[in-house]
This record gives C-alpha cells, sequence and structure tokens, in this order.
C-alpha cells in the first residue's frame, strides 16, 4: 500500500486555488529557499519541534511531530467530509508542501484516485521535477500554481540550492499545451522584486501565448504576487532552526504596487496574494 508524508491538512483554504479547499501539505522539498516560510516542509523525514505554552504566567514546553505517514484511502476519508463546500464553492483539494512532486509516486495516485471522485484538484509546484514526471501527472490536474522565482540561474541556484532550467523548460510546456496555470511570484525584498528579475519574468512568459497553437487559449496566465512575510520566524525557533533572511526585512507595499502595474502593463491580470 503506497503512503505519502503529511505534515498538514488545512480546512477551509481560500487562497489555494478557486472556491473554499482542503490544502494537503506534502513533506520534502528539493529546494532550499532563503525566504523559505515552511521550514518543517524540507526534511523528507518526520521532524521533531518544541512548542512553548503560556498558562498563568507559566511557560511549558510542549514536544510535536511534524509528519505522519497517511494513505490514500486515509486521505480520500478527510477531503470526503469537505465535498458539500467543494460543491457549494467550486472548490476542491489542493496538494501543497513542500514539494508534491518529490513524493510523485504518492502525488499521482492521490490525483487519480481525487479525479475518479470528481474533485477539482489544484497542484502547488516548484515546478522542479523531470519532464517525464510533469507530463504523467498534467492530465489529473485541473490548476498548477506555478512558482517562478528568480530568472537568472545563477542566482536562482544561490536562493534556493537549484537550477531552474527545468523549472522553466516545465513551465513552458505547461503553457504551450494551454494548461489552466497561474504563476506565482514570491516577492522578497532585494532578491525577487528586483526591476531585471521581474522584466525577465515578463520576457518570459509574454512570447508564450502567441506561440501557442490557435486552437489553444491565448491568454496570459494570471500572476499572483506573493508579499514575503515573517510569520515563520517562530517555525524556525521550534524547530531548531537558522533562519537565513534578516529580522528587519519587510515588504515596501509602494515597490508592491508597482510590480503590479509594471506586469499590468504587459497585459497580466495580478493579484496582491494567492
Amino acid at each position: 500500500m503506497t503512503k505519502g508524508l503529511i505534515f498538514d491538512i488545512k480546512r477551509f483554504a481560500v487562497h489555494d486555488g478557486p472556491g473554499i479547499r482542503t490544502t494537503v501539505f506534502f513533506k520534502g522539498c528539493p529546494l532550499a529557499c532563503t525566504w523559505c516560510h515552511n521550514p518543517e516542509s524540507r526534511s523528507p523525514e518526520p521532524e521533531k519541534s518544541t512548542k512553548h505554552i503560556s498558562l498563568n504566567g507559566i511557560t511549558f514546553e510542549k514536544e510535536e511531530i511534524a509528519g505522519r505517514e497517511m494513505t490514500i484511502k486515509g486521505l480520500l476519508h478527510e477531503v470526503e467530509r469537505d465535498r458539500i463546500f467543494f460543491e457549494e464553492s467550486g472548490g476542491g483539494v489542493t496538494l501543497s508542501g513542500g514539494e508534491p512532486l518529490f513524493q510523485i509516486d504518492f502525488c499521482m495516485e492521490l490525483l487519480q484516485a481525487l479525479r475518479k471522485r470528481e474533485f477539482h484538484t489544484a497542484l502547488d509546484t516548484t515546478g522542479y521535477t523531470t519532464g517525464k514526471e510533469i507530463r504523467q501527472i498534467t492530465p489529473f490536474v485541473d490548476l498548477f500554481l506555478y512558482d517562478l522565482k528568480l530568472m537568472d540561474d545563477e542566482t536562482h541556484q544561490q536562493h534556493t540550492g537549484v537550477s531552474n532550467k527545468q523549472i522553466l523548460e516545465n513551465l513552458k510546456y505547461l503553457l504551450e499545451e494551454g494548461k489552466n496555470v497561474i504563476i506565482r511570484v514570491p516577492v522578497v525584498p532585494g532578491i525577487t522584486d528586483t526591476q531585471s528579475n521581474i522584466r525577465s519574468i515578463i520576457n518570459f512568459l509574454e512570447p508564450m501565448h502567441t506561440s501557442i497553437p490557435p486552437y489553444l487559449p491565448t491568454s496570459l496566465p494570471d500572476v499572483h504576487l506573493l508579499p514575503y512575510h515573517t510569520t515563520a520566524k517562530n517555525k524556525y525557533r521550534r524547530f531548531h532552526m537558522n533562519e537565513s533572511m534578516k529580522p528587519e526585512v519587510s515588504v515596501n507595499k509602494e515597490k508592491l504596487t508597482q510590480l503590479k502595474r509594471e506586469m499590468e502593463r504587459a497585459g497580466f491580470k495580478v493579484k496582491l496574494g494567492g
């Protein structure tokens, strides 16, 4: 029986695709992003964390484990409970992480099972997988939430630990096939929000819709700009991890609006946040 390692299941999610959704978080990620806001998702193994709870002026420590093995049957039981909310809102199930494709066999089996039950499926992915694997899972994904972080390969390797060449190839494939894709750009001050990076993203995406066969949709993909936030700081402490980002880093709202306008001028429909 195929089992997967899951570190969280979030119900009533409204930022991970259309409608009300249940988001399943896979553990394990091949990237090590400088700004990672789910550090507990990186390791492909269960991890211990220390949670501090204050009560009546006294602080207690509670040990927790991030990551538990689940079967397809167990996950289907969890999401079936929310079917009525999916049907009423046009929602469904989103696979996130970590990187779901890091557990490709379990991910594929789950997507197939969800498709048989007629659930809308979304895949929140870094796109870091082989071309063969992206082609295998594509028929079972209704919506790709595709991360596009840094366009310069050297800078991408510096801040994520991996090359972006296969990521861009896989994205090009999805767009040329006319798949439903939303581009997600993490806006990290001084790293991804530079003028050269945003312009490179525009230059990469713009030609795509002109090269698509005439019988497929020709509109540009929607873009979601995701502002960097500091809510993960407690997670780094709980899991005894070193945080790479400086504590004073914050997103400039004026700069964020400027980036949004620049992409809108290029013809993209842009949303701030997921």
